[in-house]
């Protein structure tokens, strides 16, 4: 597994690259807009300029994670329009910056059948509207409240429902925190072992572009999403020793969303190679 972080973008996004050295990332994710309002100034020629000599010049993988806001499968029909336009204005800065992958949660519906439904609906437009080689990457929620995407198969049944042309260009980013919280034990062998098979039965593991690693505060199958540092949640060391050990995700990114203590969360990570 390639092991890097979420970095910060203070000063520009091609300022993220230099984080990501000092951290010793293989590998960044990043906000490409102010992750908590709707609002997004344009790209600036120069700043994208710069990071994408930023990422020619350190050859690390770069993803973005979308806004917060973000509600493709909402009920509230002026939130909605907002999340698919969001969306798709994201998709459309990704690829302004050359990035593999957009990374997003389906968002929340009281009523799963019609979340799901809107959320392809919603990705489909969005990827209309923004053509390109970016991915678009459902995360695995932790299922808090009304969420969707806490389940292989929810997330199975939003990309099926997109049209093939586009669904092409949808996948999945695996979170562990929300795995374990969404109640897939990853602690034992036995554990591990059948969720990586669901997985690879429900969607396939070709899919999994992108994994978040994060421990988790709270336990197994608490719906609660709150991240922990790395051997110091309830997840503990062995699943991650698991995974970053797992030939065959050899070669899919893995971003720690640690609030910082990145350096020391890869050094954590590093030593669970074998």
């Amino acid at each position: 597994m390639l092991l890097g972080a979420h970095e910060g973008i203070a000063g520009g996004v091609s300022t993220a690259f230099a984080r990501a050295e000092e951290d010793g990332a293989e590998c960044l994710q990043i906000f490409t807009r102010n992750a908590r309002g709707w609002a997004a100034k344009p790209l600036e020629a120069e700043e994208i300029a710069r990071f994408r000599a930023e990422a020619k010049r350190t050859g690390l993988p770069a993803a973005a994670h979308a806004s917060y806001l973000i509600n493709a499968a909402g009920a509230d029909a002026e939130i909605r329009r907002k999340s698919w336009d969001g969306l798709a204005d994201e998709l459309r800065r990704c690829e302004q910056l050359g990035l593999f992958a957009l990374i997003f949660h389906p968002g929340s519906n009281p009523d799963e059948g019609e979340g799901l439904t809107l959320a392809a609906e919603g990705m489909t437009q969005a990827l209309e509207a923004a053509p390109g080689k970016v991915k678009l990457l459902i995360e695995t929620t932790a299922g808090q409240g009304s969420s969707l995407g806490h389940t292989f198969e929810q997330l199975a049944a939003i990309r099926d429902a997109i049209p093939a042309p586009q669904r092409r260009r949808v996948a999945v980013c695996v979170d562990t925190c929300h795995l374990f919280a969404a109640g897939y034990d990853l602690t034992s062998d036995e554990g591990y072992a059948s969720t990586i098979d669901r997985l690879d039965e429900t969607l396939g593991l070709p899919l999994v572009q992108a994994f978040h690693l994060n421990d988790s505060k709270k336990g197994l199958g608490s719906r609660v999403d709150r991240h922990d540092h790395i051997g110091e949640g309830m997840l503990g060391l062995s699943p991650f020793r698991r995974l970053v050990n797992d030939a065959r995700f050899a070669k899919v990114p893995g971003f720690l969303e640690t609030d910082l203590r990145f350096r020391e969360n890869l050094s954590v990570l590093r030593s669970l190679l074998s």
